[in-house]
């Protein structure tokens, strides 16, 4: 390692450090119990009922005089057996949860990385941006919240889907890891789409891969087809329409943040959303807002997120990638998800650096980024992570600072 580099890495440890020891203070310390969505739905699952006693958080759906978590419930249901043990109330230790799932994702991604060839310093480097430069902290350290906790294991998921295809040739069992990820985040449907042309050989014509693949494509789509009929049933169970997920029925009393008016006034997509939801993925930087007369007292963060250019910058070695069909096929799955969720009226929740729904697009982003040979640009890669981790560490630090 080299004298620059050699640098670089201390001054990320150093980053790391805080971020882990603010994980641990303000997230696994001091986590409420009892506060989270899904371990209600978990205990109403365990009752025998689809219904909520309460809305513990916000974003319950509110139907025929009941309260409904609208999130999908596969968190839900692996958080039953706890529930059983501890009851709602004591449901504790979420984000200890959150930060071992992302842990188990990243060990995943570790040999994602060995099976693509990637070298062990850049492995090294890959999997501290992800764990510390990405979206990927955030949702460890806010997973005691129904949006987070669900991004977690979604995440893990889909991770899982590229690791079935990459590591084990796998398209069954990528299809079962898709049908998982989409009983936590919808948008992990369009993966099948990236996943097939990942798992073609690449110098194959693709009429004859088209052939060969058929039959694992047939059995692969079997459990995404059976997550889709039951999350159907669920709606028509609990909405009396199968494709009514509950968004139309949110309740939030009392709420008068700009989302919660956006949802009354406009609606759940629109093209005004557009503007708004571009420049906070792509141009905005770290936000600091200012109150009094002059403008001189820093009151706190902008909560809407951080630009991939400045929060997690080593994203832009994904320029590099080799243009190719399973290129095509990725951006494509990227572009589709992307350019729906511009047209949505959030773009994440109490994000002081990097936006968490980057996470639905985000492993095919880094599969893309990897293939092929890496260019001499790859030399800065130390730099834009160090860069990434500081600014997520100075970012979270200063947010509690600001607060305390």
């Amino acid at each position: 390692m080299e004298v620059r580099e050699r640098l670089f890495w201390w001054l990320t440890c150093i980053g790391v450090t805080l971020l882990m020891s603010i994980l641990v203070a303000r997230g696994i310390l001091r986590e409420i119990p009892g506060t989270n969505s899904f371990g209600a739905l978990a205990e109403a699952f365990l009752n025998g009922r689809l219904d909520v006693v309460r809305c513990p958080e916000i974003d319950c759906a509110v139907f025929n005089g009941r309260t409904y978590i609208i999130f999908p419930p596969l968190p839900a249901i692996l958080l039953m057996p706890v529930v059983a043990l501890t009851g709602f109330a004591g449901l504790k230790g979420l984000v200890f949860m959150g930060a071992a799932i992302v842990g188990i994702a990243l060990f995943v991604w570790s040999r994602i990385f060995m099976a693509m060839g990637v070298n062990r310093r850049l492995a090294i480097w890959l999997l501290v941006a992800l764990g510390f430069a990405s979206p990927l902290y955030q949702i460890a350290l806010r997973a005691d919240g129904v949006w987070f906790s669900a991004q977690t294991l979604g995440f893990l998921m889909a991770t899982l889907s590229l690791w079935a295809v990459i590591c084990r040739q796998s398209l069954v069992l990528a299809g079962l890891f898709v049908a998982l990820a989409f009983l936590c985040r919808q948008m992990s449907i369009f993966y099948p789409l990236f996943l097939v042309f990942l798992a073609a050989r690449p110098d194959a014509p693709l009429i004859a891969e088209g052939r060969r693949l058929l039959r694992p494509v047939l059995l692969a789509g079997i459990p995404v087809v059976v997550a889709l009929l039951l999350t159907l049933a669920y709606n028509a169970a609990r909405f009396g329409n199968p494709f009514e997920t509950g968004y139309a029925f949110i309740s939030n009393p009392g709420n008068d943040g700009f989302v919660w008016r956006r949802i009354q006034d406009v609606g759940i997509f629109s093209v005004q959303y557009v503007p708004f939801n571009l420049l906070y993925l792509f141009l905005q930087g770290i936000h600091f807002e200012f109150s009094g007369p002059h403008l001189t007292t820093i009151k706190g963060l902008d909560k809407n997120g951080v630009a991939l250019l400045v929060a997690s910058p080593w994203l832009i070695m994904a320029l590099f990638a080799r243009v190719d069909r399973v290129f095509a096929a990725g951006m494509a799955t990227i572009l589709i998800i992307v350019g729906i969720m511009l047209f949505y009226h959030s773009n994440g929740a109490d994000q002081f650096n990097s936006q968490r729904y980057v996470l639905d697009w985000l492993p095919i982003l880094i599969v893309l980024m990897l293939r092929g040979e890496r260019a001499p640009a790859y030399a800065a890669f130390p730099v834009l992570v160090t860069w990434g981790v500081l600014t997520h560490a100075a970012v979270f630090a200063l947010n509690i600072a600001l607060r305390t």
